[in-house]
């Protein structure tokens, strides 16, 4: 196996292994990457990929539907689904940190056919994304400029994008740095002012634990509603798996990707548990006003409402511009992910080989351009009559991250496989999952889980086949990708003892 041999300056490139079809030329020009990304640029990454809406508005709803007890077990239990999956990608992007991540892994240990899939999977999911922040990011401004046409806004957010993605991986980096600490900002402020309140040291008298015993608290929907909570957890920690798409530009990978995966993850459960648990004590789970998942009403947001009854004036405005920066930071992450995928495929075959030229920054151009075209198309869509073709395309995207994640678990565990059938000591890997074989096992069976039950109860009580498509849709449309690369390349399964696990070299 090569060695892969550190690098600490930022104008480092990536030499890519003849696997993946990438010319390596000598002055460093097209085809090649720059590791730009520092260590403080990867943990904020890790952190502000997983700190959305989902926490700043979602979170209410959850507590609302499950009650206190069962928001806290559902994301405590999605949690340590993710720490698996996180244990799991942080083995292989340290000992792999390549631009195409989960693709290539699926390739490499898994199939060719698989990683086909994987790959396309997740650039559409990220490119929808794009445009659903875009969608997103309109709603936002409207509460600030309500006579000023969406479609203006989403157009400057889209430029603004594209302008930050331009400037490379470093300034990427340091784009999504300064988005991700001010959404961290805003958590540690919420939970410090929660924990003052919860202690009537402020906000007047405390409700102790009113709120935990009141009505059928604190599991007032049983273990049904603790179950469709999964879904909501699970889909607001997605893009905690950004730190691999990461790490193919990670100025020292193998430093850099164990120290996010070691510290990101607790640090976003304190922020989750820590929020819900505010949220619990503070507001009443029959509190109405919970129950909006919308981000067009920002006052019923959980953390506007803590914040109003700590006496902090305009709440609904300082939270309104903190979600539209998680806004931007999730579109600058998704349009970054879908680039460098997209990249991926180029560079591995799996895609038209214009998509894997690289500027002399380091910067690939075409792969950006069609990812800002498609997410610009996708936007359009729901300007379109009544938004039913914008619907089904987020529906579509809407399972790829689970998909993804299950791609996750599956790569890693053959990829100890192969590594220990070739000769490979575990005391040489820089990063190894713990828990090893369960952990990954475990993971894809909780993924399966969750994807079943993306609506339950249309699956399993007897909803119109309209509504279950619309909800499932993401499944056939990766099957087609998978059967049908598999049908016309009539590739095979990848054996422990022919997987590839020749490493990139950094110069």
């Amino acid at each position: 196996m090569a060695e892969n041999h550190g690098a600490n300056s930022a104008d480092t490139t990536v030499v890519n292994t003849p696997h993946n079809g990438t010319e390596a030329n000598e002055d460093g020009s097209p085809n090649q990457l720059k590791r730009g990304l520092s260590a403080r640029h990867m943990s904020m990454i890790a952190i502000g990929g997983a700190i959305g809406t989902g926490l700043f508005v979602a979170s209410g709803g959850t507590i609302a539907q499950a009650g206190p007890g069962g928001a806290l077990l559902a994301y405590a239990v999605i949690g340590f689904m993710v720490f698996l999956l996180m244990q799991s990608l942080g083995e292989m992007a340290t000992f792999l940190p390549v631009p195409g991540a989960f693709s290539e892994y699926a390739t490499r240990f898994v199939s060719p056919s698989f990683g086909f899939a994987t790959g396309w999977n997740y650039w559409f999911n990220w490119a929808i994304t794009v445009a659903a922040e875009l969608v997103a990011a309109a709603i936002i401004m409207a509460y600030w400029f309500p006579d000023v046409p969406s479609w203006i806004w989403s157009a400057a957010f889209l430029a603004l994008l594209i302008g930050l993605n331009v400037l490379g991986s470093k300034g990427f980096g340091e784009s999504e740095f300064w988005f991700a600490l001010i959404k961290v900002v805003a958590v540690i402020v919420f939970l410090t002012l929660g924990v003052l309140m919860i202690f009537g040291i402020l906000g007047g008298d405390s409700p102790g634990f009113s709120n935990w015993t009141k009505d059928d608290a604190p599991f007032p929907g049983g273990m049904s509603a603790v179950v469709a909570v999964f879904m909501i957890a699970g889909f607001s920690f997605q893009g905690t798996e950004l730190v691999g798409v990461a790490a193919g530009e990670s100025e020292n990978p193998e430093r850099d990707v164990p120290r996010s995966i070691r510290t990101i993850f607790l640090r976003i459960m304190i922020f989750y548990i820590g929020a819900i648990t505010i949220i619990a004590f503070l507001v009443p789970y029959t509190d109405e006003r919970l129950l909006a998942n919308d981000v067009s009403d920002i006052a019923a947001s959980p953390f506007t409402l803590v914040f109003e009854n700590a006496g902090i004036l305009a709440a609904a405005s300082i939270m309104n511009a903190v979600i539209l920066t998680s806004i931007l930071s999730a579109g600058n992450s998704g349009l970054y992910a879908s680039t460098r995928m997209l990249y991926a495929l180029a560079a591995d075959g799996k895609a038209p080989k214009l998509f894997k030229y690289v500027s002399r920054r380091g910067i690939p151009v075409p792969a950006l351009a069609a990812t800002a075209a498609i997410g610009g198309f996708a936007f359009l869509t729901s300007l379109i009559g009544d938004g039913g073709a914008y619907v089904w395309l987020v529906n579509v995207s809407g399972l790829s991250g689970f998909i993804v994640w299950m791609g996750i678990a599956w790569s890693h565990y053959n990829f100890r496989r192969a590594y220990v059938a070739q000769g490979g000591d575990l005391k040489d890997l820089k990063f190894k999952a713990r828990w090893f074989p369960l952990g990954p096992m475990v993971a894809l069976a909780m993924c399966a889980i969750v994807i079943i039950g993306q609506n339950f109860q249309a699956l399993f009580g007897g909803g119109h086949f309209v509504e279950i498509m619309s909800s499932y849709i993401g499944i056939p449309a990766f099957l087609i990708l998978w059967v049908g690369h598999k049908i016309l390349t009539k590739s095979k399964g990848v054996k422990p003892l022919e997987a590839d696990l020749s490493r990139p070299q950094v110069r």
